[in-house]
């Protein structure tokens, strides 16, 4: 007998239920063996709801939780992320551990970022290089042949489930994995943004996964290494760009080191831009910050323009990340990051500014020294460099 909507809406609900009371118990745990057995029950149920693409029950139950139990909602998000970007496959009677991970690039120009397909030859070296340098001895490794902006990444924990899969057993083929990008939105322009090498190692079970798990490793000289060694591949990607490559890392943990690293970076560029556009030097600029609210703080907005007038020229959006709230000492970080660009005045308004944009291009308004939120805009800037920042 075929089921009707509202049985299946109750199916769903159980399933949102039944999450929000593992990752309870789990939150509540006194030691080592409980937390190992809510963490099974808990990870079974999210295997099962990511391989039925039940997206809704997992963001149900983490919306709920983030609310009625903060402690609860990690434990939820922590697992659902770890659950979506690994999983473990066998070959031959062989297990192999499969980690889907992300090495972000940050980069600003006045021209386009590029987000494009790989050329197979820079493909194999870069993966070459990750390999030697970012991942330990005895992995197998797989690349997605698509240089991601922000706007491509899979867009669900269910998406990244599948992704895993697929790149896990492109590593273990010896492939690396093709993307149809045609299927992929378009990116959105920015002054500055992140691109995104993608890819999966296979581990064997219970081997080291980084170069810095072993005994002879480091973080910074993996760093170090990939930019020195990688670099010269990565080069033409990003022709007429400054940019940066981050570490790569487990994929959600990447992606937030990146979210972290691109503010501050936001910040250099905006100041280079001015800079080698209207030839302002960083003393020469005033910053004016103000915290933005929706129903609670969710950004700082920088306007900048010249310390002589009351114009803003440029504006920064710096996002409130991870469990930052107006506590946290993010107005010190961007002041901190202003003044490194060289910028010496720095101006903050004890105001609550609403979250504002523009009725017709859709830019976020920035605050100006009289405390009003305005459009930034170029004295006769091109149309090519009227980007704004994240």
């Amino acid at each position: 007998m075929k089921r009707s909507r509202f049985g299946a809406r109750d199916r769903l609900s159980r399933d949102a239920a039944e999450l929000q009371r593992l990752a309870s118990g789990l939150s509540e745990s006194g030691g080592k063996l409980e937390d190992a057995y809510w963490e099974a029950q808990l990870a079974g149920v999210v295997d099962e709801l990511l391989k039925n693409g039940a997206e809704d029950d997992i963001n149900i139950a983490l919306d709920r939780l983030f609310e009625a139990n903060p402690s609860a909602h990690d434990e939820l998000a922590d697992m659902v992320e770890s659950r979506a970007e690994t999983t473990r496959l066998e070959v031959d009677g062989a297990a192999w551990e499969i980690l889907l991970f992300a090495a972000p690039i940050l980069a600003w120009s006045r021209f386009s970022i590029a987000a494009c397909p790989l050329p197979k030859s820079t493909l194999q070296t870069l993966a070459v290089q990750l390999g030697a340098h970012v991942f330990a001895a005895g992995n197998k490794l797989a690349l997605a042949d698509f240089l991601f902006s922000p706007d491509q990444l899979p867009r669900s924990f269910c998406d990244t489930w599948q992704l895993t899969r697929e790149l896990g057993q492109a590593a273990l083929a010896g492939e690396n994995l093709t993307v149809d990008s045609a299927h992929l939105p378009e990116t959105n322009r920015f002054l500055a943004d992140v691109r995104y090498l993608i890819g999966a190692i296979a581990v064997p079970r219970g081997g080291a996964l980084f170069r810095w798990n072993e005994k002879d490793g480091d973080k910074e000289d993996a760093l170090r290494e990939w930019t020195r060694q990688g670099g010269p591949s990565l080069e033409p990607l990003f022709a007429g760009c400054a940019w940066q490559p981050l570490l790569a890392d487990a994929y959600h943990a990447a992606c937030r080191n990146a979210d972290r690293g691109s503010r501050p970076y936001s910040v250099k560029a905006s100041i280079a831009f001015l800079q080698t556009t209207l030839g302002l030097m960083p003393d020469a600029i005033r910053a004016v910050i103000g915290p933005c609210y929706d129903r609670r703080m969710e950004e700082y907005r920088v306007g900048l323009g010249p310390k002589d007038g009351d114009a803003v020229y440029h504006g920064i959006v710096w996002p409130l990340l991870g469990g930052e709230d107006e506590s946290t000492d993010c107005a010190g970080e961007i002041e901190a990051a202003l003044r490194e660009a060289g910028v010496k005045e720095v101006r903050f308004l004890d105001h609550h500014f609403p979250m504002e944009f523009c009725d017709d291009c859709g830019a976020p308004m920035f605050p100006n020294i009289d405390g009003e939120l305005v459009h930034a805009e170029m004295p006769e800037q091109p149309s090519s460099s009227s980007q704004h920042l994240h």
